[in-house]
């Protein structure tokens, strides 16, 4: 018996399937939670760039496995190329049965627009010099893979786990700023074109801000990554939340005044369903 959770969207991005960083087991486990009825893979999802044959886990192949079981049972499963996987911007707008590969989407949310990307159009230390962005990208895998070793290390000892990456870039102005930059100017165009929201990946910072100015306002979400955070955006009862998987894992929408109408079956099937078949 699984218990299972109904959600509208559900979003993840920067997974990095190839990588020491990446967490496929805890993502596998948050994959057999839910049935959504779309999932939106934003970006970086395969690591093409550090892809190596020797070493792609079993559990990463399992991840993949997952989404394409969850695309036959009819899950639309929408593949938005970023700049780890931009080998696949050549198959862009190609459609195989429920699975899809886009380079951005713009669809409707209860009649809101939501636009989405994975957002490496805005760094220029990729656009303009991408043997360096590669090469920062190869150092940050090998921070991850001592990042591991020391917190095996911490656990062993009895001590709380410990984030070397976050704390290298949360220290950083530059780190800070490019962050900042990013979420100001997706924020920015989207109010320019009228989105209501604007979705990205890419930094691998969760996030969700209602952000104006004086043309307007927008929601800017961010889903974060699979290596560091272990975040997803889910969207479901016209309202979105991060999932966080080592904090959140069984915690509901929230309700207000809009939603008192909702069937009460239906709000507990947004916590979880129980499937007994599998």
């Amino acid at each position: 018996m699984r218990l299972k959770r109904k959600l509208e969207v559900a979003i993840i991005s920067d997974v990095h399937l190839g990588t020491y960083g990446c967490h496929a087991k805890e993502l596998l486990s948050y994959l057999n939670s839910i049935e959504p009825k779309k999932l939106i893979l934003n970006g970086d999802i395969i690591d093409i760039w550090q892809f190596s044959k020797r070493y792609f886990p079993a559990t990463h192949m399992k991840v993949i496995k997952k989404i394409m079981d969850m695309a036959a049972n009819g899950v639309e499963v929408i593949y938005i190329t970023g700049n780890h996987d931009e080998m696949l911007r050549k198959f862009s707008n190609i459609s195989i049965g429920n699975i899809s590969i886009v380079d951005k989407l713009v669809f409707e949310l209860d009649n809101k627009k939501a636009w989405i990307f994975h957002g490496d159009v805005f760094d220029s230390s990729i656009q303009n010099a991408k043997w360096l962005a590669k090469l920062g990208g190869y150092g940050y895998d090998m921070l991850i893979l001592i990042n591991r070793f020391t917190n095996w290390w911490l656990e062993l000892i009895g001590k709380e786990k410990y984030s070397l990456s976050k704390k290298i870039k949360n220290s950083v102005k530059s780190a800070v700023k490019y962050i900042s930059d990013f979420e100001k100017v997706a924020s920015e165009l989207a109010i320019e074109n009228d989105f209501d929201y604007v979705i990205c990946g890419h930094i691998h910072q969760p996030k969700m801000e209602r952000i104006s100015n004086k043309h307007g306002s927008t929601t800017y979400l961010n889903s974060g990554d699979w290596v560091e955070n272990f975040t997803a955006l889910e969207y479901q009862f016209k309202r979105w939340k991060i999932y966080t998987y080592n904090q959140d894992k069984l915690q509901a929408f929230s309700v207000d005044e809009e939603l008192k109408e909702i069937n009460h079956q239906d709000l507990i099937a947004a916590i979880t369903i129980i499937d007994q078949g599998k």
